[in-house]
């Protein structure tokens, strides 16, 4: 049986990979047998992790409508995965339409079905690109072509930064992306904490995601906060990310595990 068509030419369908298979616990279409089998082992293991996803999810879009409430007007999405409802250009453009939306993914899936979506958005680029590389994404000219550095962005870091290791130092390269931005901009983050009562469920799901290229990295809420050190973060600070500026009508059960917080660069 042939691959289908949004397949792009040389992609590995042997091994997990983390944006398929999120693609999957997000309810989408776009990711293959391995990735499916691998996310009902880690449901298996860790019963609730789809709703972490979903989680996840609604707290991207609840940030996305904050900093657009707050006139950001760019939004530059770090590895922003395989496109499903409630993308960053939906949520910005409904407030603001002609938001600027700039999606970077190291999955050639993502990017591929990212680009086919946004045809025809001329205010929406997706682009080929790795975290642990800001200088290349900052300096790409589709990048620069869409986005205006002397003015206000927003780096969303949406369950990224857990997948770099401490070796590959994720708050220099945030630190990057701070040196490039101008005062009034922002970074939105979500992140994998040490789980507590949970810890053994977690500790399954990191040694399943060792069989893929991106294992986890949890850290404490006082490593995630120091990797956004030179932000100041806004209310309600750094918190389970069903306790961000929650949606009094969403009935999302507590997800202790993944914290969040929005940061806002000052005048130095």
């Amino acid at each position: 049986m042939g691959l289908p068509e949004w397949v792009p030419e040389g992609v590995d369908i042997t091994t997990p990979n983390a944006a398929r298979v999120y693609d999957y616990t997000l309810g989408g279409f776009h990711n293959f047998q391995v990735d499916r089998e691998f996310a009902e082992e880690a449901q298996r293991a860790w019963p609730g992790i789809y709703q972490l996803a979903h989680a996840n999810r609604s707290y991207l879009g609840r940030a996305v409508q904050f900093l657009a409430g707050l006139g950001v007007r760019q939004f530059l999405d770090i590895g922003s995965g395989i496109p499903t409802l409630g993308n960053v250009h939906e949520v910005a453009q409904a407030m603001i339409p002609d938001a600027r939306v700039a999606y970077v993914d190291i999955d050639p899936v993502a990017v591929a079905h990212s680009r086919h979506i946004l045809a025809g958005n001329p205010h929406a680029i997706a682009i080929s690109g790795d975290l642990r590389r800001p200088d290349e994404i900052l300096a790409h000219p589709e990048v620069l072509g869409l986005l205006d550095f002397s003015e206000p962005v927003a780096l969303l870091l949406m369950a990224v930064l857990h997948f770099v290791p401490d070796d590959d130092d994720p708050g220099a390269i945030v630190r990057q992306f701070d040196e490039a931005a101008v005062s009034g901009s922002y970074v939105a983050l979500s992140h994998g904490i040490p789980a507590g009562a949970q810890a053994d469920a977690q500790d399954q799901v990191k040694t399943l995601y060792q069989r893929t290229p991106t294992a986890i990295h949890v850290r404490t809420p006082e490593r995630v906060v120091g990797l956004i050190d030179g932000f100041t973060v806004v209310e309600p600070g750094l918190v389970p990310i069903t306790d961000w500026r929650p949606d009094p009508e969403d009935d999302e059960p507590p997800q202790p595990a993944v914290f969040a917080a929005v940061a806002r660069k000052d005048p130095a």
